[in-house]
């Protein structure tokens, strides 16, 4: 892992492909995201490493930089924090995968060449902390994602810690090991249903008590982690591939059942009426391997 250090300023180097346009547009589709600021191409957020919290400002340069700067300490950032923090972030935006073999293979498709042509250079944007990305599976079930966002906003604001910073407050995703301590009735104002709020305590229990981490899944097939995922209670497949493309990053990852994937390949070929799971299984079959981009990229064309 590389970075170079030019005072207190951590600056990387950004994949060639990388376009900053198509991620920030990403990034910015739901003006109620709650756990980072994009404000003039510069993205503000904490980045929680060994329970210290570190409120990060990171800005892109013409010559496919990233610069890492840190507004709320005055103390030296060790180099073991700074590698970690360098992680979190190429795993953020995926940056350490090569996508040349999907580009290549999606030119030649008839669903994803357009998508790719409109938005090439957007990366799968994750979410590295397995906690979060459970939470935000469940939250996202059964209803749009404008009150999903709602949701998680209240969510976090309730249960999580924050950092006050010129005026401003940056929020940090709560912690399993409070959620683990909590029971259905300390979310009666946050408008969940009840049985999310119980998958939520359960996931927070699991990992918790170290039945459930990410490091337990990574080195799995694709097939034994979402057996694994699809066990715990609340978690279907949907819920399951979607943490395994954003989270575990398994690029085979097909949530194939997603409304949003469902409705993209019915716009993309004009069809009167929406592709059952078999005609989407047999259209997906040039996608092998890159189920995860190909579904990533159809969700953009929604937005």
């Amino acid at each position: 892992m590389t970075w170079d250090k030019v005072e207190n300023d951590i600056i990387l180097t950004l994949p060639s492909d990388f376009n900053l346009e198509s991620n920030l547009g990403y990034l910015t589709r739901e003006r109620n995201e709650c756990l980072y600021e994009v404000d003039n191409h510069t993205i503000t957020r904490i980045i929680t490493i060994e329970d210290i919290s570190f409120l990060t400002q990171l800005s892109f340069t013409e010559d496919k930089k990233l610069i890492i700067h840190f507004l709320n300490t005055t103390k030296t950032v060790e180099d073991r924090q700074i590698n970690k923090i360098v992680q979190y972030i190429r795993d953020w935006f995926d940056l350490d995968n090569d996508l040349t073999p999907f580009y290549e293979m999606a030119k030649k498709d008839f669903i994803l060449n357009m998508p790719v042509e409109k938005f090439k250079g957007l990366r799968v944007i994750g979410i590295p902390d397995l906690f979060e990305a459970l939470c935000w599976g469940v939250l996202g079930q059964q209803i749009n994602l404008r009150f999903a966002y709602a949701l998680k906003r209240q969510f976090v604001e309730k249960f999580g810690d924050h950092i006050e910073y010129e005026g401003k407050i940056y929020w940090r995703f709560p912690s399993y090991k409070l959620i683990a301590q909590l029971t259905p009735d300390d979310f009666s104002d946050i408008k969940m249903t009840i049985k999310k709020s119980e998958y939520i305590i359960g996931i927070a229990k699991l990992m918790d008590n170290h039945e459930l981490s990410k490091n337990q899944l990574l080195p799995m097939s694709l097939k034994d982690a979402e057996k694994r995922l699809t066990q715990i209670k609340g978690i279907g497949p949907w819920t399951a591939n979607y943490v395994l493309m954003r989270c575990l990053r398994f690029s085979s990852a097909f949530p194939v059942d997603d409304v949003g994937l469902i409705n993209s390949i019915k716009l993309v070929r004009h069809m009167e009426s929406k592709p059952t799971k078999n005609e989407i299984l047999t259209l997906s079959t040039p996608w092998e391997n890159w189920q995860a981009y190909a579904t990533f990229y159809l969700w953009r064309l929604l937005y």
